[in-house]
């Protein structure tokens, strides 16, 4: 117990880049998926092809390979990423914006379709229609989801420990080498401190159902 107290600090450290880095993926996630689930949703076949390949690959990809393939793989074609803690968010960002997509497409196929058509009966565009419409009325029931996606990242957030980011991970691996004989005991702090970061979501996520399932 005593190896969380007196290494309290670097804990800290690493938990804030743990904290950074779901934060801002988390916020590129979101602007990519809802693009993507508005192109999965198009009119037009292409777009939603292409969209359809981008989140079929990347949801079935391990995250760990989507790293090595940026990392090792994209110098190869002239595309330099350095380790650290932009490619980590890149790479996070990229990969979950998959799930959020996914999240998306499902709170706007819980729409009525009549909704969509009286839109179009009146003369909107598609983006009038998908974005003053359709979308408004999908949130409600794509915040849980989405949460449960952030979740995710947040745990995902581990995998940058691999990569030159000295996150939450990373850091209890440091502190486990240097603290060989309370090993256990920095796991813990580990532990502990993703929970912070988890459990508050969560609890959103189940106040935000709660308040869904009553409206309906």
């Amino acid at each position: 117990m005593d190896v969380i107290v007196d290494n309290l600090p670097t804990y800290l450290q690493g938990f804030a880049t743990t904290l950074r880095l779901t934060l801002y993926s988390g916020a590129l996630a979101l602007v990519a998926g809802v693009l993507l689930a508005a192109l999965r949703v198009s009119p037009l076949r292409p777009l939603r092809a292409l969209s359809a390949v981008y989140v079929e690959v990347l949801r079935n990809t391990p995250l760990t390979l989507v790293f090595f393939g940026l990392v090792f793989v994209a110098p190869r074609f002239g595309l330099i990423t350095p380790l650290g803690f932009w490619t980590a968010v890149i790479c996070l960002s990229a990969y979950t914006a998959a799930f959020v997509s996914e999240a998306v497409r499902s709170g706007i196929n819980s729409v009525g379709v009549g909704q969509a058509e009286a839109a179009r009966a009146i003369g909107l565009t598609f983006g009038q229609t998908l974005g003053e419409v359709v979308l408004p009325q999908a949130v409600r029931s794509v915040i849980p989801p989405l949460i449960n996606v952030f979740i995710a990242l947040a745990k995902n957030t581990s995998v940058a420990a691999g990569f030159a980011v000295v996150e939450l991970m990373a850091t209890g691996r440091r502190l486990g080498v240097a603290n060989a004989a309370d090993g256990l005991w920095v796991l813990v702090g580990v532990a502990v401190f993703y929970l912070l970061l988890t459990i508050p979501l969560g609890l959103v996520a189940g106040a935000v159902e709660r308040k869904v399932a009553f409206s309906r």
